[in-house]
């Protein structure tokens, strides 16, 4: 009792400190309060304070320290609950179990099992914070909870947490772009490339910090860092280089990532309360590129939505805005329906190159060709200058409304809305309000030049995909961007495609234009169907294009399943080559793709795809235009198949 009484009084003068402007660095490791433990107890997070009343983090895996000492706290206009803190007690450890069914991920029936505890603080005020931590096999979690309001947090300024990583650590990360700038000043929107291995403590190039998902390695310790389950009134946040190599701070959006007069900053209104979850995943590259914390964290279905997956024709990759007219979707529409797939999207200026009448028109005959209509919307209003149209329909609730009813009665199976432009708290909420508005209408979701979901597709079902990647339409710009392919394409499974769907638009297996000349195989192009993982994957390749190729790979895309009902990572490496399986509609898909200047040697053992005597069809590099090659294969015990893919080549092998 004494030593708690000590603890506090203490706190409360290093709390008075802190608040006439000491700055009191990270203490050496102090002893923990407390603990939890992953279910196979590989995994443990220590807590403890340090001498400035900070709240300290820790976490080990298998005895090693991956995550060192590491401050938690939040900080608000007027309350510090950061620091000048005392231990008020930790809860008893509880299991947590968690099933659900998920059709727009990488695997459809998830079965979520961790270890829960809450550590609480106070300051001398008696504001309580409290840490709510979650620990799986494949990682851990964390969360501020508050169960009555605090003076002085209406608004988060700042949040304390950070994250230390080994000073010998590599990372996988993507910088932020600067706010405002791009096409139509419409960044940030998650459209720039990886650093590829680079040392824990290089400076972000553009001077905004990385986004999430980031990626490191330590030795035999891979860890990637998200954040997931964003409500009203949070905003998305970002890694900002910390004072040492290895340190990486929590930032909150630029004052410029709001709406016109809206929030940047996270604000406080419902109690009780809870953060968004800070997603530690840590493992070998296997576990952490399997993991499915994203959506075992995200909060269940807000709405009855219903989650139609499926494949899309789409003109505008590679022809560009002038074909968006209607005998163009048309011939679209017939692609479709030829190839089995779903929908077909009609992308910007439809409004005027189609016009509405003639949209119900397009609606209904493609209706009468099993296929569904996808309608391209511009999200902005005055915060950014891109000019496509249909533009300023989607601002509020009652525009929603009208537009919605209109698109109901033609008969459109959902909408793409692009050009978001950041992570503020009243950006997230116009996000949230179109889930919400949409829903009803059973309408399908696509947000592109967007922020990352977060888990989103999980709490709303009908969020299909979002963009937040540097798509397959940038190598179409310019040849500098299509020289990058093969490297970028092999680091998105390991990042930000882990946890959530990404619509990169794949596909381009003829050619990009007569500009831009593609660095990549015919058969890299077709292995993106398998490795990239989209609710709806809207295909870039044209009818024309698709006639070029022998039959046996129309046959294959053709034959691909809508939904993915489990997925194992095989082999690779970030940036360097990348081998996953995905198993649907009864069987299985292999994928891979060498992103090296040089040929790679591939062994597929059959212990790995399933076991037992395996047969399939296998696409590689070769000779049939434009530059495939098919055999019939089969893999047993003792007798793995060997592949050597060559310089931006690729593989698919389809097991029956």
């Amino acid at each position: 009792m004494a030593d708690k009484w000590l603890r506090a009084r203490a706190a409360r003068v290093l709390a008075a400190l802190a608040l006439a402007g000491a700055w009191l660095p990270l203490q050496a490791a102090t002893p923990a309060l407390g603990e939890v433990a992953s279910p196979d107890g590989r995994l443990r997070v220590e807590m403890a304070l340090d001498e400035a009343g900070r709240p300290t983090w820790r976490l080990l895996r298998e005895g090693r320290e991956v995550i060192a000492p590491s401050p938690l706290g939040m900080v608000g206009e007027g309350v510090d609950l950061s620091r000048g803190l005392a231990f008020a007690g930790a809860d008893p450890v509880q299991a947590v179990a968690d099933d659900y069914e998920l059709l727009s991920g990488k695997r459809r029936h998830n079965h979520y099992r961790a270890n829960r505890r809450v550590f609480r603080w106070e300051d001398g005020r008696g504001h309580e914070l409290a840490v709510a931590w979650q620990l799986s096999n494949d990682g851990a979690a964390f969360r501020y909870e508050l169960q009555r309001p605090v003076p002085g947090l209406d608004t988060w300024k700042r949040d304390a947490a950070t994250f230390r990583l080994p000073a010998d650590a590599h990372a996988w990360l993507q910088p932020l772009a600067e706010p405002k700038t791009g096409f139509g000043r419409t960044n940030p929107s998650y459209e720039e490339y990886y650093l590829q291995d680079v040392a824990v403590g290089t400076p972000s190039p553009l001077g905004h910090g990385w986004v999430f998902p980031a990626l490191f390695r330590s030795g035999q310790d891979w860890i990637l860092l998200s954040e997931g389950s964003l409500r009203r009134g949070d905003a998305g946040s970002r890694l900002l280089d910390g004072a040492v190599p290895g340190e990486y701070l929590l930032g909150f959006p630029d004052a410029r990532e709001a709406l016109p007069g809206g929030a940047a900053l996270p604000w406080i209104e419902a109690f009780p309360w809870r953060s968004p979850w800070r997603i530690v995943a840590v493992g070998d590259l296997a576990t952490v590129a399997d993991s499915t914390l994203g959506t075992d964290l995200a909060d269940p279905p807000a709405v009855a939505a219903p989650s139609v997956p499926g494949k899309a024709s789409w003109s505008w990759p590679l022809l560009g805005d002038d074909h968006t007219v209607f005998e163009v979707q048309k011939q679209f529409v017939d692609y479709a329906a030829r190839m089995g797939w779903r929908y077909t999207l009609v992308d910007a200026l439809w409004d005027v190159q189609i016009g509405e009448a003639k949209m119900r028109e397009l609606v209904d005959y493609a209706r009468g060709k099993g296929v569904s209509v996808l309608v391209w919307y511009n999200s902005a209003g005055d915060w950014n200058e891109a000019p496509q149209t249909p533009r300023s329909r989607l601002l509020d609730h009652a525009s929603r409304v009208r537009e919605f009813d209109k698109l109901k009665a033609m008969g459109v199976a959902g909408l793409k809305v692009d050009f978001f432009g950041g992570d503020g708290s009243s950006m997230i909420a116009y996000y949230l309000d179109l889930l919400a508005d949409s829903a009803p209408y059973g309408f399908q979701m696509n947000f592109h030049g967007s922020t990352l979901p977060r888990g989103w597709q999980r709490t709303w079902p009908h969020l299909q995909t979002m963009e937040a990647v540097r798509g397959l339409e940038f190598a179409t710009f310019e040849q500098a961007n299509a020289d990058r392919v093969p490297v970028h394409a092999a680091t998105l499974p390991f990042t930000r495609n882990v946890f959530d769907p990404m619509d990169f638009t794949p596909l381009a297996m003829v050619k990009l234009n007569d500009r831009v000349q593609r660095r990549t195989s015919a058969a890299f192009e077709l292995a993106q169907s398998v490795l990239f993982v989209s609710g709806i994957q809207h295909y870039a390749e044209t009818a024309e294009g698709m006639a070029q190729v022998p039959e046996y790979v129309r046959h294959f895309l053709a034959g691909l399943p809508e939904a993915w009902d489990d997925s194992r990572f095989i082999d690779g490496y970030p940036g360097r080559y990348a081998v996953f399986v995905r198993e649907g509609g009864g069987r299985r898909y292999v994928a891979g793709i060498n992103a090296g200047p040089g040929p790679r040697r591939i062994v597929l053992d059959a212990g790995k795809l399933g076991g037992g005597v395996l047969r399939g069809q296998l696409l590689t590099d070769g000779g049939d235009a434009p530059g495939f090659a098919e055999r019939q294969v089969e893999l047993a015990p003792g007798r793995p198949l060997e592949l050597e893919l060559p310089a931006a080549g690729g593989f698919v092998l389809q097991l029956d």
